[in-house]
């Protein structure tokens, strides 16, 4: 079966990004963000095969550059928290030769205009030198409006509300699109959207790690942080599993106890009855069944006392592992804020050193030569 991944993001400026930011990065370009009037120059950046813009039919002029098109989306937004960008980051399959690949994905941003009337900025990446050579993928970025011939107006609402389902369905239209192209040029191989649980595979599913983490490990040869916390994560949640498995075998096995109990309880019930019609037998015969009846009661309250424990330990297991599984994420949530914090004063310190350059040469410049005849 081939990789299959589509991811979908938002570009927001309560995280403190913006949108011309991440589409100079991703297109590898040198684009001016007017709103803050910061450079964002990628043009360094290697591995970027192809770029290209999509836009509906009417879209103004200006829309065509890159620079002037996300510079009005972001203008559009007011707010300081406002989403200024959607991002959908998808798997190219290996299979397929490059040309295949720019088909597939320019396929999918057209549809994505034709349906939503936003503009689409496409970016397809090479793989990695140094990483997996099977790699391909592509970022394709949305505006968060509908670009008309007077440009942008109303909010795709429909991609923010999951009531309306429909991220999924893009994710089981991609995953339509590679298998028709994958057929077409004769590979038997196909894909699945839908998650490992539901294709009936019980295996744990892997994990993205990032670029960051990913060059990390390029760059050391060690497994990254991120990678070993998704390993221990994995193996608690395997021994969790574990736990409320041992205990579900305890609650069965007492089950079982219990109806045999009732029903040697039922037995000697039916041969008290049967032994009332004989007179003479009678004391005898209750005599005879009494310590059975009371030892079965006794051994019928024991079990369901057990059982009752069970059902209490494996709750608390359950909340246990609910309460690790919040944690987690509230920690990697926080990482992931503390490494776009430091990225952003990485950058800030890096063009305050290029402009305290620039005004250095400026004013060698304007001094001109020291010496005299």
């Amino acid at each position: 079966m081939a990789i299959y991944h589509l991811s979908v993001k938002t570009v927001s400026r309560s995280a403190g990004r913006s949108a011309v930011a991440a589409v100079a990065y991703r297109t590898a370009e040198r684009l001016v963000d007017q709103r803050t009037g910061e450079l964002h120059d990628y043009r360094r950046k290697g591995g970027v095969e192809l770029t290209e813009l999509f836009l509906p039919k009417g879209a103004p002029g200006w829309a065509h550059i890159r620079d002037a098109l996300w510079n009005a989306a972001e203008q559009a937004e007011t707010r300081k928290n406002s989403t200024v960008a959607r991002e959908f980051e998808i798997a190219l399959p290996a299979e397929l030769s490059a040309q295949q690949r720019e088909r597939l994905a320019r396929d999918l941003a057209r549809e994505i205009v034709e349906r939503h009337g936003c503009a689409v900025d496409l970016a397809i990446h090479a793989a990695g030198k140094a990483g997996d050579s099977r790699n391909h993928h592509a970022h394709v970025l949305l505006t968060t409006r509908r670009l008309g011939p007077q440009g942008f107006t109303e909010k795709t609402r429909e991609l923010d509300d999951r009531k309306s389902r429909e991220v999924d369905r893009w994710r089981e239209r991609f995953a339509q699109l590679q298998n028709e192209r994958l057929r077409e040029y004769g590979h038997e191989t196909y894909v699945d959207h839908r998650s490992l649980e539901a294709q009936g595979i019980e295996r744990q599913a892997t994990r993205h790690l990032g670029p960051t983490a990913a060059a990390i490990e390029r760059r050391t040869g060690k497994a990254s942080r991120k990678r070993l916390e998704f390993e221990r994560e994995v193996a608690e949640r395997l021994t969790h599993a574990k736990e409320a498995g041992e205990l579900e075998r305890q609650a069965s096995q007492l089950d079982r106890c219990i109806f045999d109990l009732s029903g040697d309880l039922k037995a000697a019930l039916q041969e008290r009855e049967r032994e009332q019609r004989q007179e003479q037998e009678r004391w005898q015969a209750i005599e005879a069944v009494k310590p059975l009846v009371t030892s079965g009661i006794a051994e019928f309250r024991r079990q369901f006392e057990l059982h009752r424990q069970a059902k209490v330990g494996k709750e608390r297991a359950l909340q246990r592992f609910q309460a690790e599984q919040a944690r987690q994420a509230a920690e990697r949530a926080a990482q992931a804020r503390q490494e776009v914090l430091q990225q952003q004063e990485q950058q800030r310190q890096s063009e305050q050193q290029r402009e305290a350059e620039k005004q250095r040469a400026q004013q060698r410049r304007q001094d001109g030569p020291s010496w005299s005849r």
